[in-house]
């Protein structure tokens, strides 16, 4: 049996490897990019192994090398038919051979030629441009296996000479440089986010006075028939069917008020103070979700319980915790409408050294190879299920608070969304939470 932390740790070594699959699974564009990359590879080598061996020969060259490089680039020319576990074998054999085995091998054994300097850079410029984690993995593996095959066909000692050390100063420099403008760029995605909050503030506005009409109107409506006015004949019970679609409406409205609250949060996330400024209880807080949570019918609510083994006061902030807590009851109720089978259970258990919340669905639950990816920033499985926000912005929240959030699932059986907290001090004083604030 494996420990809790193997699996913590095969999951972040996992992880960037799922998220290329992922993107080639639902990206057209990447897909493209894949096999553009895969055809310029397996035309490269034939090719250059020409322009190398009689337009401009070089001390060395290996036709066998360049033949398995060739055909290593052929199966990226269908992406699509990896499963997960062999994407990410291929895809770091591929790249370990590719760039950072071939290359270095290929410049030791031109004893570190001019063409097989810069040769040997553009290699792992182009390797770095994949993630770091990915990059980091190749490039430390290739180039150990191509000195060992260098010492074991040419002669060790040239390892150690000042033509190939002299190289590695200005590799470092390249992958650090490299890796900055990595983050950069991350740190420009989160500009665009905040950007977009504005936007996103006016559409919300926009959407959210149109609303509460409806939804004023559909409460008149629901007055008007159950005093026995048409459809019914006059002193008849209201039509039936009316008030279940009147019903409905109210329902798709109240969902997407709590939509429109989930969007401006997450989109203002990053400049908002997530920082914990009050106490709260959680069992406070969970009846208070259940009351305010738009549920399409009194079975579904019905399928929802709680379990109060002990209740616990936490620092934190009281509407985030409700945007927390909406969400996750949200999408343990999406995955038991998916499974079409199910219950919701959930456990407030305080007594521990650790306080912690339990939401415990059986429904559809996820794939152990999605795991990694589901608190990830627009993740979303199955593809166009949702907005792949909720989650991401669910973790942000509770890092603020100095606690954390984790999932344990079995596809097709539960999914469990454990959230712990750091200990309350003694002498805390809980605040309810605060009753909702818009009349739905």
């Amino acid at each position: 049996m494996q420990s809790p932390s193997d699996k913590r740790w095969q999951g972040r070594l996992l992880q960037p490897f799922l998220h290329f699959h992922d993107a080639i699974e639902h990206m057209p564009i990447r897909r493209t990019q894949v096999r553009a990359l895969a055809v310029i590879g397996a035309l490269g080598m034939p090719l250059y192994y020409a322009l190398w061996q009689h337009v401009f020969p070089q001390e060395y060259e290996s036709p066998l090398l360049r033949a398995v490089a060739a055909l290593l680039f052929l199966p990226a020319l269908w992406p699509g038919r990896f499963s997960n576990t062999w994407f990410s074998v291929y895809l770091l054999l591929g790249l370990t051979f590719e760039l950072p085995f071939f290359f270095t091998y290929m410049f030791l054994m031109n004893h570190a030629s001019p063409l097989w300097v810069h040769s040997l850079l553009v290699a792992l410029i182009v390797l770095f441009h994949f993630d770091t984690r990915i990059a980091m993995l190749a490039y430390l593996g290739g180039t150990v296996l191509a000195c060992l095959a260098f010492a074991v066909r040419g002669d060790p000692a040239y390892l150690l000479s000042r033509d190939v050390l002299q190289q590695l100063p200005v590799h470092w420099f390249t992958i650090a440089v490299l890796s900055v403008v990595k983050v950069g760029r991350h740190v420009g995605a989160q500009e665009k986010l905040a950007g977009l909050a504005a936007g996103l503030g006016s559409v919300a506005h926009e959407l959210r006075t149109p609303l509460v009409s409806v939804e004023a109107n559909v409460r008149g409506l629901q007055r008007w028939l159950q005093r026995g006015l048409p459809p019914g004949a006059p002193g008849q019970p209201p039509d039936a069917a009316s008030q279940e679609a009147l019903a409905r409406i109210q329902f798709e409205v109240r969902h997407m008020h709590h939509m429109i609250d989930l969007f401006l949060l997450s989109a203002t996330a990053v400049n908002r103070k997530l920082e914990a400024i009050e106490n709260v209880a959680m069992q406070d807080s969970v009846a208070a979700v259940l009351r305010r949570y738009p549920f399409s019918s009194t079975a579904q609510r019905d399928i929802v319980k709680v379990d109060v083994r002990a209740d616990f006061t936490f620092h934190g902030q009281s509407e985030l915790c409700a945007a927390v807590l909406l969400n996750l009851l949200r999408n343990a109720l999406k995955g038991i409408q998916r499974a079409g089978k199910g219950r919701v259970r959930i456990i407030i258990d305080g007594a521990r050294p650790a306080p912690r919340l339990l939401f415990i669905d059986t429904g559809c639950g996820i794939a152990a190879s999605r795991l990694p990816l589901i608190f990830d920033r627009f993740y979303s499985y199955p593809a166009h299920n949702g907005s792949g926000i909720g989650l991401a912005l669910c973790r942000q929240i509770l890092q603020a608070w100095h606690a954390r959030i984790r999932c344990v699932s079995r596809e097709g059986a539960y999914a469990i969304f454990v959230l712990e907290f750091p200990p309350a001090p003694a002498t805390t004083r809980s605040s309810r939470f605060p009753s909702i604030h818009r009349a739905r």
